[in-house]
């Protein structure tokens, strides 16, 4: 029956990328049957620490808008981008990736309140592709065929198509999603490999607890300092590396 391949292929995705990605489906199901409306979800921090309205914190993240190619669009890249972290470098480290799931969402959440977005997921998304492409900087992308390039620009080249479709929002989202990405990603895998630097970031015994096996490996080793991209000079070493 048709219905038996693809809910094995679901149970396939990586348990943290199945539930975030269904989430956001499902509520987007929800406001599009008027089940609930879009200004009962979003991020308003007044709603939240004045009138307790603590579920925005978590709701604003599960909206991308309407069904429509920007829903598509986003859900492809949130999918994409969540499921290769998880299945990556996060691979058998689940109580890690929630860890910076949490993490990012209140990074996301405090740049929000000052950039006034109501709806955090497109940022979010963005921070998880920034995340992916600094950890595999010799990976070639292609955008839609156009132009090639590798993996650490991807960011960049999202706000380039953003400026010439001069969307603010669509800008911004994506300006605070790199931005985040970028404190991870510092804390996480640049400054503890400095000289003098440490482990910052641990993940609370309690997720360890909840998400891993005792017997969990294969546990991701940051890039060496001198082969990762950054500046101008992004992913120039791709050329001796296959």
């Amino acid at each position: 029956m048709a219905h038996v391949p693809f809910q094995q292929e679901y149970m396939q995705i990586p348990p943290i990328t199945r539930a975030y990605t269904t989430a956001c489906v499902f509520t987007t199901i929800a406001v599009q049957l008027e089940v609930i409306s879009p200004f009962q979800i979003y991020f308003n921090p007044d709603l939240i620490f004045k009138h307790f309205q603590i579920w925005r914190l978590f709701t604003n993240f599960l909206f991308f808008g309407t069904f429509g190619f920007n829903f598509l669009f986003n859900m492809i890249f949130l999918y994409r981008y969540c499921r290769m972290l998880e299945e990556g470098s996060f691979r058998n480290r689940t109580a890690d990736f929630v860890f910076m799931f949490l993490l990012g969402g209140i990074i996301v959440s405090i740049f929000g309140v000052f950039v006034n977005l109501v709806f955090l997921g497109q940022a979010f998304t963005i921070m998880l592709v920034y995340i992916w492409s600094r950890r595999n900087p010799y990976v070639r992308m292609s955008f839609f065929g156009i132009i090639t390039f590798q993996a650490p620009y991807l960011p960049w080249v999202l706000i380039g198509f953003s400026l010439m479709l001069n969307n603010p929002i669509i800008i911004i989202n994506r300006s605070t999603g790199i931005a985040c990405g970028h404190i991870y990603y510092f804390l996480e895998d640049v400054f503890p490999q400095k000289n003098g630097g440490f482990k910052l970031l641990h993940t609370p015994r309690i997720l360890k607890y909840l998400f891993d096996a005792p017997a969990d490996s294969d546990q991701y080793t940051p890039l060496p300092e001198a082969e990762r991209p950054g500046g101008f000079a992004w992913g120039q070493a791709a050329n001796d590396t296959p």
